[in-house]
């Protein structure tokens, strides 16, 4: 069978999945058949306690899952944060030349080779006004990538991180987030970097009272009552990125 039609048989499992559950199998059926065991398809937060719905799909063994959640590796995960600079798949074994590899990274890295869980390979998921995710394919421990089949992993990671996306119902709640006007983002910018009302009316040429206004505005559209708790929420949804709190 020619890859092209065994890319379209994946894609129609793919699309076909009537819920969460049906697509986890179609998923985990397409990673063994493209020789790798596990597969993870999930959000980079911290699952169990996450603020706003999260996805997370995956069949890694049970106690890997565990340490995992104990330890809060959903936003830290060495994985995880190499995902956050591209947006291409990568092979877990390059992640030396993508990130600096701490001591701890190194550990979570041993950690689960010994929970049985070999090399893998990650498509990143970046949806605006969402938290990064991703779709991850793993060999058992000892075995190594097929690499003929990482384009068509690549492809499978895309179309199913996206229908979990539309069985969970983020997709149609990413949609009805919160929006600010471009005023109120600018406000918020300039204080979650730690500028005072005070200080931004000056950057921006605006009075006191309007960079008030504005602040308390955004947020009433969030529904929190702490100017603290803005930055949280705007990089959670996408409104505002990392780079742009640690931009000079």
């Amino acid at each position: 069978m020619s890859l092209a039609r065994v890319a379209e048989e994946f894609a129609r499992a793919i699309e076909n999945a009537a819920d969460l559950d049906e697509l986890a199998n179609a998923v985990e059926a397409i990673a063994r058949e493209t020789g790798f065991r596990y597969f993870a398809l999930t959000h980079h937060v911290d699952i169990p306690r996450a603020p706003q719905p999260a996805i997370r799909l995956d069949n890694y063994p049970p106690a890997w899952v565990e340490y995992f959640d104990a330890q809060r590796l959903g936003p830290s995960d060495p994985v995880h944060r190499a995902s956050q600079l591209t947006n291409t798949g990568f092979c877990w074994s390059d992640l030396g030349d993508m990130i600096d590899l701490s001591p701890r990274d190194r550990d979570i890295l041993q950690r689960s080779q010994r929970a049985g869980i070999g090399d893998g390979f990650t498509v990143p998921a970046h949806v605006p006004g969402e938290s990064a995710g991703s779709c991850s394919f793993a060999t058992v421990k000892g075995k190594e990538i097929r690499r003929e089949w990482l384009l068509l992993a690549h492809h499978v990671g895309e179309l199913a991180f996206d229908r979990a996306r539309q069985l969970s119902g983020i997709r149609a709640l990413a949609a009805d987030r919160p929006r600010l006007t471009d005023r109120q983002r600018d406000c918020l910018f300039w204080a979650a970097r730690g500028k005072t009302d005070y200080e931004i009316a000056i950057i921006l040429g605006l009075s006191h009272e309007t960079v008030i206004q504005h602040v308390k505005q955004a947020r009433g559209r969030y529904g929190i009552a702490k100017r603290a708790q803005l930055a949280v929420h705007a990089l959670f949804d996408g409104t505002l990125s990392f780079v742009d709190l640690l931009r000079r």
